[in-house]
């Protein structure tokens, strides 16, 4: 089965919008097509994100508080014992690619042009939500 961190960016961007990639990708994880891992920090960072008056706007505290348990339910926890430090060029891009490292995923699925940039990090796949759904609809066609 893939396995595959999905980055905030991807999570809020999943809980806001019906009809995009990333809610896709998280209804394909509820379908069991794939492992999502998560680490705190993920979680952390998606509240703060949920804080801002964009989301306040377009989300309830209802919609906010279920989608933030369902990752936290449903969703493999992962400890960040190894540290990753200084590869990203955004200090908290580095908790991301950590969250990766320690859930040994095999993909970290993201919007951010500069971790795609990277391509691989210690054995991970860097790529875009379009094309990790692409991936799933091959895996599910195979």
């Amino acid at each position: 089965m893939l396995s595959a961190v999905l980055d905030t960016n991807v999570l809020a961007s999943g809980a806001l919008t019906s009809s995009s990639i990333p809610r896709q990708l998280l209804n394909e994880w509820r379908k069991g097509y794939f492992k999502l891992y998560i680490s705190n920090f993920i979680l952390e960072e998606l509240k703060e994100v949920f804080e801002k008056p964009f989301f306040k706007r377009l989300m309830t505290e209802q919609d906010i508080d279920g989608f933030v348990n369902l990752l936290e339910t449903d969703a493999i926890p992962v400890q960040l014992i190894n540290k990753v430090r200084e590869v990203a060029t955004h200090p908290e891009d580095d908790f991301i690619l950590a969250t990766a490292v320690n859930a040994k995923a095999e993909y970290l699925v993201t919007g951010d042009r500069h971790l795609q940039d990277l391509e691989q990090f210690k054995g991970i796949n860097i790529i875009s939500p379009r094309t990790f759904s692409e991936i799933i609809e091959y895996e599910k066609a195979a």
